[in-house]
């Protein structure tokens, strides 16, 4: 029956049935199924989503449809998870957030959910974030990464300006910086100081856990 639960929740990810997803994982807590077994089929089928993505298989609502599955029966698992005592793997911690100016969610919300689904534990600023958000955020949550989206051309510059703060307050060498979004390209990031840059969702992920290698 375990087995079959676990089966079922990894075809409603892949068929986007969120609906479903949820009414399995509260059906696998009321059984007594290990939440965390849950946890990972549903990193698994988001990967697998993703991988298929990147090789021109699926699409990007498609990958958004399968994020927001994830959204739905996650908080269930870890609600399960902090009541048994259990841990979920935690990769590291991230800030991201959209600069300011720019009031665009969808690439930066997608990201943060892959990233949450991968095993980091995920501070989202939201959007419109002030160069001075994102340096109180560093202090707060002391993250191992920053990651900033950007959709706009007249908006990418502010990417620069949160570096620059960073650099102001002795903090750019305690965090790895990730940016993404329309405008941004490989040669702006290095041109601006950031560790890395992420085209597509399931490319932040990957470079996110790169950077957490190097960190350690």
């Amino acid at each position: 029956m375990n087995a079959e639960i676990l089966r079922e929740l990894r075809m409603a990810v892949m068929s986007y049935d969120a609906m479903k997803a949820e009414e399995l994982v509260r059906r696998a807590v009321d059984e007594g199924l290990d939440p965390l077994a849950c946890a990972d089929v549903l990193t698994e089928a988001i990967r697998e989503v993703g991988d298929k993505f990147e090789e021109g298989e699926l699409f990007l609502p498609d990958l958004m449809a399968a994020a927001s599955v994830l959204e739905r029966a996650t908080p269930i698992l870890k609600r399960e998870i902090e009541r048994s005592g259990k841990k979920m793997r935690n990769l590291g911690r991230v800030v991201i957030g959209t600069v300011f100016g720019d009031i665009h969610s969808i690439g930066k919300t997608l990201v943060a959910a892959l990233l949450t689904a991968a095993g980091f534990e995920v501070i989202d600023l939201g959007v419109n974030v002030k160069a001075s958000e994102f340096i109180d955020a560093v202090k707060r949550y002391d993250p191992d990464i920053l990651a900033m989206s950007a959709l706009l051309t007249t908006t990418a510059p502010e990417q620069r300006k949160v570096i620059e703060a960073l650099e102001r307050e002795n903090l750019r060498g305690k965090v790895k910086i990730m940016v993404g979004g329309g405008p941004i390209t490989q040669e702006f990031a290095e041109d601006i100081g950031a560790d890395g840059y992420a085209a597509t969702a399931p490319e932040a992920v990957k470079l996110a856990e790169k950077l957490i290698g190097e960190k350690g």
